[in-house]
């Protein structure tokens, strides 16, 4: 979760991933012509626990701000508007294309929230800038047209719908001179962009695009990707454009051939295995990140073991692990569940696992050269997405600044000049 402030006392508060992260951006600015204090929660709703950390923050805003006025918007809004609008503490909800239209902030309706599935327009708003951060999001592509068995996002977020490419470049060239030196392109379901375009480009084609004609722009990065839509141009990127970043984020969720049938995935083990060998054959740096889920509905202890183990199969170094969170209204919440304490314990064992892996990937960095572009406090990333220090004086928010890696503090790097 993070906040934005803005002069006019509008704050956005948001949850989850980074897509709602620049949505916010354009929440901010739309509702800042509002000339009340307003506090906006944009939920997340992937799991259970994202929605209670909503409706708790929510709670909390009504006790210490008891006379601003909230609005609920986001995921867990669009799902379940009729929940928050019986929230005591809640003002106006809005769903996700509405928080992002001028005519909702103007009005006074307590709860707007359209037909998601109906929608498609994407990106309309596409935020001018991120302000002083040194990274800016753009949004490429929303929406999912997929039914993963776990997965609630797509009644969240609608189908799947990409933004054209001269209008992703033409945001792009902006923030660059905007003087962000890195762009990370985002979407809900990335790798799936651009069937609904003409001519029907792939995700690789737009990277080559941004690439070719933003020769300003020093770093170009992908958020999470879906490793069996991966094209041919996005992988002939990666192994010849050292301004696209050496850090893939898979969407894996197992490891396990049935678990991932009855996840419905699309892809099996032997498939995310051989992709990150072909892709570290042409790009030796690469780093891969993964999403993980722990006990899934029938997993066996075998079957984890076939999970646990695809961390070092696939050569991951940053893995987000997340207890499997039966959501309603998916079939996965319908299949035998695990018991709680097997889900933890697993979720556990998966975290000890990244640490582990995390910690070979630090200690591999150092005496190394790189460079680290800076974002605050003297901390910034490598192009591998490894949190490095920099030692000595503070330097600008914005400085990329070639390094070497000296030692290891935790799970950061430290770096000097």
């Amino acid at each position: 979760m993070s906040a934005k402030h803005h002069p006019s006392e509008t704050t956005v508060l948001n949850f989850g991933c980074r897509l709602n992260a620049l949505e916010g951006e354009t929440i901010r600015a739309l509702a800042s012509a509002s000339t009340t204090k307003t506090v906006v929660v944009n939920t997340c709703a992937v799991t259970n626990e994202a929605v209670r950390q909503a409706r708790q923050t929510i709670r909390k805003i009504r006790r210490e701000q008891p006379h601003v006025q909230i609005v609920a918007t986001g995921c867990a809004a669009q799902i379940d508007p009729n929940g928050f609008a019986a929230m005591d503490e809640v003002d106006r909800v809005a769903g996700n294309s509405e928080k992002l239209s001028p005519a909702f902030w103007a009005g006074t309706e307590p709860v707007r929230v359209g037909d998601i599935m109906a929608v498609r327009e994407t990106a309309p708003h596409l935020a001018q800038s991120f302000h002083a951060r040194t990274r800016a999001f753009l949004e490429v592509q929303n929406g999912c047209d997929h039914r993963c068995t776990f997965c609630i996002i797509p009644y969240g977020r609608g189908p799947s719908r990409s933004v054209p490419m001269g209008a992703i470049v033409d945001r792009a060239k902006a923030l660059t001179d905007a003087g962000h030196q890195e762009i990370v392109l985002t979407g809900v379901d990335l790798t799936s962009y651009g069937p609904d375009l003409p001519g029907a480009p792939r995700l690789g084609d737009v990277v080559q695009r941004i690439l070719a004609h933003v020769p300003d722009l020093a770093r170009l990065r992908l958020s999470s990707i879906d490793s069996v839509e991966a094209d041919d141009a996005l992988l002939e990127a990666m192994e010849s454009e050292p301004r696209l970043m050496p850090h893939l984020h898979l969407s894996l969720q197992a490891g396990d051939d049935m678990i991932l049938k009855r996840m419905k995935r699309r892809h099996l083990r032997q498939d995310a295995v051989a992709f990150c060998d072909r892709v570290r054959a042409r790009r030796p740096d690469i780093v891969f990140g993964a999403d993980i889920i722990a006990g899934f509905p029938t997993e066996t202890d075998d079957m984890f073991d076939n999970t646990r183990r695809i961390v070092a199969d696939c050569g991951l170094t940053h893995v987000h692990i997340f207890p499997f969170s039966p959501r309603a209204g998916t079939p996965a919440a319908r299949m035998p569940q695990l018991p709680r304490p097997v889900v933890k314990a697993r979720a556990a064992t998966l975290r000890a696992e990244g640490a582990r892996a995390l910690e070979a990937g630090l200690a591999g960095k150092v005496g190394a050269r790189t460079t680290l572009l800076v974002e605050d406090d003297n901390c910034g990333r490598t192009p591998d997405y490894f949190r490095a220090r920099l030692a000595g004086p503070a330097q600008p928010s914005g400085t990329l600044l070639p390094v070497t890696i000296t030692g290891v503090e935790g799970e950061t790097l430290m770096a000097a000049p």
